[in-house]
């Protein structure tokens, strides 16, 4: 390892390679931290540069650095952008290119002249895809999206769940969990389930002060469709429309053509070019507004968005800051908009709803279990005669009771896991705990919607900051109804709590005479203060 560099080398590395002028505080410590060899956990907004913590210190390091992110799409844009700089080498490794363009890139990566290979966390399962990266002597191990470590993140991936044996088979170098949106209870989550030691949790603040906040009711959904389209025809400049089915997103981008906006849909659904057709135009500007459900936006950045509106209320207030995000990058005013309605709610939990096909699980468990070797989903699905969507959904759970392992696209079997009948059990508390989950998520995003308070102090609350008055710059504050009362210091956020009947929790916020608590098994509750006090059922611990 070299000498560590001082705060200026980093500066000068990141202006000469990269073109970065100026680096932020939490950029510049981010950086000296792995430097020093200390592990990082990096909250920071979408587009405020995450990916240079990693990108600078790693061209002072001897060996490479392992950047483990769980979409193709992101792997290829960060690949793309680091050759673009003309920034040592870099590849990716992954099931979208041919065997011939892997093996190219691990060869590559073994005569070391790879600084920084990006992997998917199924593959870390391979125990060669580990014996080569341990011969290689990582400088850097860095977790990109790392809220998907957490049953709590509004993106739980139990693949993810390894990555702390795969740091510790490399020897612990330093590691770099990143993420845009986290609240307190993810954070502790992402330290513990990563296994980071002593790390700096470094967290910008996730108040956009450039965002216009806003919550529009609509009584049916057709008064709420015409709604979304005037309100989106009247804006001005680069918007995103987030709709929730693939169906809306169409029907949604054929209204705003007949209105004469140059409009486009963008669904997974949709072939691959197809997609990537919609996300250039939207970039090069042919396109104003991409109707959308949440498969549009990873990896673009395009500064210049003037507005970001939801057709409908997503499932929780984690995903909806992320997509917000996207909007006034370049620090210029913005719109953002939630259309709601309380039915929402029923949408959602449709949506995200888990009932459960024990037979299917039991059928599953027990194929996975007589193939040793492993199976692939696609032809699990086949062989059971089940669509693949489900079966992917059934591997899901039973990954998440800890009964099967995927890697490679493979499943497998865990050794010293219960048989198939009682994997179903398990499997059945898992899906119970993720709709304990999922409701309560919602029903904080409903609170959002119809919170009196300051909406930008609820936001920005429910991630662990606190605005002392509120913003101005909302609708309840424009409309003058935003309550100013102090916020009570009783339970500060991030405090560890504990309820009678609910168990042990965290306070994550405070919104005028009330308290929001994340508690482990029964997920997040809105408690009246006075109660709270009368009662005595809740204690600090």
């Amino acid at each position: 390892m070299r000498t560590m560099p001082a705060d200026e080398q980093l500066i000068t590395t990141a202006d000469e390679v990269f073109g970065w002028t100026e680096l932020r505080r939490e950029q510049l410590l981010g950086m000296r931290h792995l430097l020093d060899g200390r592990d990082v956990l990096l909250v920071m907004p979408t587009g405020a540069g995450k990916s240079a913590v990693y990108q600078v210190p790693a061209i002072l390091l001897d060996g490479p650095a392992v950047v483990v992110s769980p979409l193709i799409a992101l792997q290829r844009d960060q690949v793309a952008s680091l050759r673009r700089a003309g920034a040592p080498p870099a590849a990716a490794v992954n099931s979208g290119q041919s065997a011939e363009v892997n093996e190219q890139a691990w060869q590559a990566f073994d005569e070391g002249g790879t600084k920084y290979l990006f992997l998917s966390p199924e593959q870390l399962a391979d125990a060669g895809t580990l014996e080569r990266l341990h011969r290689a002597r990582p400088s850097l191990f860095v977790v990109d999206e790392a809220h998907c470590v957490s049953a709590w993140g509004h993106d739980f991936r139990p693949d993810y769940l390894r990555l702390r044996h795969v740091v510790e088979r490399l020897g612990h170098p330093p590691v770099l969990a990143l993420t845009a949106t986290a609240s307190g209870p993810v954070r502790a989550d992402v330290v513990e389930h990563l296994g980071l030691r002593d790390p700096a949790v470094l967290v910008a603040g996730f108040d956009r002060p450039n965002l216009h906040l806003a919550v529009r009711f609509g009584t049916d959904d057709d008064q709420r469709r015409r709604m979304v389209t005037d309100w989106v025809t009247d804006r001005s400049g680069p918007g995103l429309l987030y709709v929730p089915t693939r169906k809306d997103a169409e029907r949604y981008a054929d209204d705003l053509i007949s209105r004469g906006v140059a409009a486009a849909a963008f669904h997974a659904g949709m072939k691959a070019a197809d997609r990537r057709r919609v996300q250039d135009a939207f970039m090069r500007g042919d396109v104003r507004v991409v109707a959308a459900t949440s498969a549009f936006g990873m990896g673009i950045d395009k500064p210049d968005v003037r507005f970001v509106a939801h057709a409908a209320t997503p499932g929780s207030l984690d995903a909806y800051y992320q997509e917000i995000g996207r909007a006034g990058r370049d620090g210029e005013p913005a719109d953002v908009v939630l259309f709601h309605r309380p039915e929402d709610q029923g949408l959602q939990r449709f949506l995200t709803g888990r009932t459960l096909d024990r037979e299917c699980v039991r059928e599953v468990a027990a194929f996975v279990r007589r193939r040793r070797t492993g199976v692939a989903i696609t032809d699990l699905a086949r062989r059971l005669d089940r669509s693949r969507r489900k079966v992917t959904a059934v591997v899901n759970l039973l990954e998440g009771a800890g009964v099967v392992r995927t890697g490679h696209d493979r499943v497998r079997y865990e050794e010293g896991a219960p048989p198939p009948a009682k994997a179903v059990a398990a499997v059945a508390g898992e899906a119970e705990r993720q709709e304990h989950r999922d409701r309560s998520r919602l029903e904080v995003m409903h609170r959002y919607a119809d919170t009196r308070d300051c909406r930008r102090r609820f936001l920005i609350g429910y991630f662990g900051e606190e605005l002392d008055q509120p913003c101005g710059h909302c609708d309840t504050c424009d409309e003058g109804v935003a309550d100013d009362d102090s916020v009570s210091t009783e339970y500060p956020p991030n405090s560890p709590v504990r309820h009678d009947q609910w168990g042990r929790g965290t306070v994550v916020h405070h919104e005028a005479d009330r308290l929001m608590v994340l508690f482990d098994d029964v997920g997040y509750k809105t408690l009246s203060l006075a109660a709270v006090r009368e009662t005595g059922v809740l204690t600090s611990v």
